[in-house]
């Protein structure tokens, strides 16, 4: 129960602390999962973007569904998701309790522009430090370079994108020789 319960609570700051689209939470993940806690790594975080990606529903909600049932199963996905969301439907009932036309205030509306600046600034920031980890050779760069020049210039679907490169990484990238299960439980492999 504690470890839900920590689910919970870490999500619920996740939740506070993100502005933005599902990618302005990659920041926060860094610092509160691989940074803090030390509960998953960057390449899974990056799986999990790409599920999340090609799956139905708010990528954020899908990342935090999937960090919670990697913690403890279903019910680790649960608390993850309702920690993340929390924050952003009680600030949306308060609003709508106590202020009307909230975004129709300049100093909202200020505000709001200086965090998207803010928001853009760490997502480039956070896909540097990711491109810098996947740059490992030749082959992973031109497979980038395809998938940046499909999607930037000839506005691919994302989808279609990740299929692509899912495929092309099949080829590109052959899996390491899995062990045999004889040899795994001791027996002599043949």
């Amino acid at each position: 129960m504690k470890e839900l319960l920590d689910l919970f609570w870490t999500f619920i700051i996740i939740g506070a602390t993100t502005f933005g689209g599902g990618y302005s939470m990659l920041p926060v993940l860094e610092r509160e999962l691989i940074k803090k806690r030390g509960w998953i790594t960057m390449d899974e975080v990056m799986d999990y973007y790409t599920i999340a990606q090609i799956t139905p529903g708010v990528i954020a909600v899908n990342v935090a569904t999937f960090v919670g049932h990697k913690r403890k199963g279903i019910a680790g996905g649960v608390a993850a998701t309702l920690g993340l969301i929390f924050p952003g439907v009680l600030l949306m009932i308060l609003i709508s309790l106590f202020i009307q036309n909230f975004a129709e205030y300049s100093v909202v509306s200020h505000a709001f522009a200086g965090i998207r600046v803010a928001v853009g600034a760490l997502i480039v920031n956070t896909v540097i430090k990711l491109v810098k980890g996947y740059f490992k050779n030749y082959k992973s760069v031109i497979l980038f370079i395809a998938a940046f020049v499909l999607s930037a210039v000839f506005s691919a679907s994302p989808v279609l994108i990740i299929l692509g490169a899912g495929i092309a990484g099949f080829f590109l990238f052959p899996a390491a020789p899995q062990n045999n299960n004889k040899a795994a439980e001791g027996e002599d492999a043949p």
